[in-house]
């Protein structure tokens, strides 16, 4: 359901179910959690793509899996949802930048796991869509991962409506950052980034992203004295040294693959 490939320092993180357009069940939710923490500890690996299999990137909840839910007790439905959270976290909190490959549809669930990718590229013909409300459910689950990304005004359209909407849109509202016309543009826009992540430290990369967590949404001045000590702290640390030896020498830093 879940399956990872390493490939020259990348990993692949796929999600393969495509006899039902990658939709989540509780299988996919546990696996793709192990996948991500798994990637946490392999040094060698320096960037991830997730992407789905088949047709489509991923079409959010298994309608299957929605009706055994619904018979949930409370408990059961509270570690359930807790699961799925762990889910999008372990997306989010990955040290490793993370791009979402998105091509056919990315609904629901689907799309929440775009938000909690680090960077969105996706075709002109992707849908996407937080479609809840047509089920008569909410997007809660999703709901910080994508608010953060394309912000409460932008939320209380699309939450509220349901409505699905193209990739230029999902572009224009923040959700992904790059629309290009096929997927062979995709694979090669891909490949630029990665080669530009290639050439950075991963320490300072991993740290950059606690960072940006730690500081969004928050007032600038209740952030000084944590960015201040992130800065400090990782001046003396030996990337940081190598990286200031490179440029004063103009040689290469050792991360550079």
């Amino acid at each position: 359901m879940v399956k990872t490939e390493i490939h020259r320092g990348v990993a692949h993180i796929i999600l393969d179910r495509p006899e039902v357009h990658n939709a989540f069940n509780e299988d996919v939710i546990k696996q793709l959690t192990e996948a991500f923490a798994e990637i946490e500890f392999h040094s060698d690996v320096r960037a991830v793509i997730l992407r789905g299999m088949g047709k489509s990137f991923s079409s959010g909840a298994d309608l299957n899996w929605t009706k055994r839910v619904a018979g949930f007790t409370p408990k059961e439905n509270l570690r359930d949802a807790s699961d799925a959270i762990a889910m999008f976290l372990s997306v989010v909190r990955c040290p490793k930048p993370v791009i979402a490959r998105v091509h056919g549809a990315a609904l629901g669930g689907g799309s929440g796991l775009v938000a909690a990718c680090d960077i969105g590229i996706a075709v002109e013909s992707a849908q996407f869509g937080f479609t809840e409300v047509k089920w008569g459910i909410v997007p809660a689950l999703i709901s910080p991962f994508v608010v953060a990304r394309i912000g409460a005004a932008n939320a209380r359209e699309y939450f509220l409506t349901g409505e699905k909407f193209n990739a230029e849109t999902a572009r224009t509202i923040g959700l992904i950052h790059h629309v290009v016309p096929d997927e062979a543009a995709m694979d090669a826009l891909i490949d630029s980034k990665i080669r530009e992540i290639m050439t950075a430290s991963p320490e300072a990369i991993a740290a950059t992203k606690s960072l940006i967590l730690a500081v969004a949404g928050r007032p600038v001045e209740s952030m000084s004295e944590t960015t201040a000590m992130a800065s400090v702290a990782f001046r003396a640390s030996a990337d940081a040294q190598a990286g200031i030896r490179a440029f004063l020498f103009r040689t290469t830093p050792p991360w550079v693959s």
